[in-house]
């Protein structure tokens, strides 16, 4: 592998493997949706991912038991792969973002295919998790093996960041905000010599991905009503609440996480006290269930009452800290995107209540759903192109990225931590250009 390309000048170099493993993170984003739909259509009986629906279904003792019994099979899963773990093996061990952040972008992809596999079983039975972590980190874990195929010739760290972003971009349809989230999350510099492999590797991402399932959007809306000018000023005002909203969810995951680690219990017993939290959760509202997709649609299409919205809201958010808490693995974009959605659409029927159209009401969703995750991945660019991608409402974007840039520098003072772990000196480290 190292010879073909060995002649080509740096820059080139890394456009060409960018491609390649662009093209590989969106079949291998593809493989593990065909194989997660196909797990959730066995376990619980859902189709097309919607595990809210299948959950509605299912006879109360079922939806309270199999939360649980996911997490219990994944705890056992990574509990014997950590017994029969190797000594000498890298220390990140299925952690794209140590591994590009403070590391060398060596990712040991045993360790990250048993993370995969507990992750499709936590995920596939109702846990309040994202599968979007899976998704890039099997991306992640592609592009790293992809990167040591090619030696020095190519910069390996950022290799595997061009495969978190290629999983990105094929998770959500956002080919710009999973460039974004390399930039601004990862390597912590817009240098235009780390940015152009990122691009490559994201739209060849989301180009596949597109050929492969035919849509180009997550979440498909009619052109929303843009807010007049007098309209703006209480969107801003959003941000600076989501600001608080923000910083008050992430010390709300700590508190859980801390729980957890006073605890000590072993894998399994961790993991099915959190998804039995889930499943007894789900007996009082179903939407507790999943990462939040169907409930995030819901909301933007037909929202209910502003008291459903917020009793959903408090359920949700035991669930998805008794889920990340007991270091059940999967990812937490999506739940925070439903978090902030539910906190928009209750500003939405603040706003109403204080004359705003209802019209209005989708957008303040929108401005919700981004702001929230400016705030906690304090990265408000990502944040809002995610958003804009994932339902094409690109005329909204002067409107909402203002709000996501106050949104992340008042987060950032409140809570200087990001959801992912990392402050501003271990993201800080730029990553050095592919060596000509």
């Amino acid at each position: 592998m190292r010879r073909p390309v060995s002649w080509m000048d740096g820059p080139w170099r890394g456009i060409l493997v960018a491609a390649v493993v662009g093209a590989m993170g969106a079949f291998a984003v593809d493989g593990f949706r065909s194989l997660l739909f196909a797990l959730e259509s066995t376990f619980v009986g859902a189709q097309g991912g919607y595990l809210v629906a299948a959950a509605r279904r299912l006879p109360p003792e079922v939806r309270l038991f199999v939360p649980a019994i996911g997490g219990l099979a994944a705890g056992l899963l990574l509990w014997l792969a950590e017994r029969r773990r190797r000594p000498g093996l890298p220390s990140h061990r299925g952690d794209y973002i140590e591994a590009v952040a403070i590391g060398q972008g060596r990712l040991n992809l045993r360790g990250g295919l048993v993370k995969v596999l507990a992750s499709l079983l936590v995920v596939s039975t109702g846990g309040a998790v994202g599968r979007e972590g899976a998704m890039v980190l099997l991306a992640a874990m592609l592009a790293s093996a992809t990167g040591r195929l090619f030696g020095r010739t190519v910069e390996l760290r950022l290799v595997v960041s061009c495969g978190a972003a290629a999983g990105l971009a094929a998770a959500y349809h956002a080919p710009l905000a999973g460039s974004m989230f390399v930039a601004e999350i990862l390597l912590g510099s817009l240098a235009l010599a780390q940015l152009g492999p990122v691009i490559v590797a994201a739209v060849v991402s989301h180009g596949v991905t597109t050929w492969l399932v035919g849509r180009s959007m997550l979440f498909v809306l009619p052109p929303l009503l843009a807010p007049s000018a007098q309209q703006l000023l209480p969107m801003v005002v959003v941000g600076f609440v989501a600001a608080a909203a923000g910083a008050a969810l992430l010390v709300w995951l700590d508190l859980a996480r801390a729980f957890y680690t006073r605890r000590q219990w072993p894998l399994p017993l961790a993991f099915a006290s959190g998804g039995l939290v889930v499943g007894a959760l789900s007996l009082w509202r179903p939407e507790v269930w999943g990462n939040g997709y169907s409930s995030i649609l819901q909301l933007l299409t037909a929202a209910p009452v502003w008291q459903t919205i917020a009793l959903v809201l408090a359920l949700k958010l035991v669930a998805i800290a008794a889920t990340t808490g007991s270091g059940a693995p999967g990812g937490v974009f999506t739940p925070t995107l439903f978090v902030g959605a539910a906190f928009g659409a209750l500003a939405a029927a603040a706003a109403q209540a204080l004359g705003a159209p209802p019209e209005l009401a989708p957008v303040y969703v929108l401005v919700g759903m981004a702001t929230l995750l400016a705030a906690t991945t304090h990265a408000p660019v990502m944040a809002a192109l995610m958003v804009f991608e994932m339902t094409g409402q690109y005329a909204l974007l002067a409107t909402v990225l203002p709000a996501c840039v106050v949104a992340a520098l008042l987060a950032r003072r409140l809570h200087p931590r990001s959801v992912y772990g990392l402050g501003e000196v271990a993201a800080s480290e730029p990553v050095s250009p592919p060596s000509r």
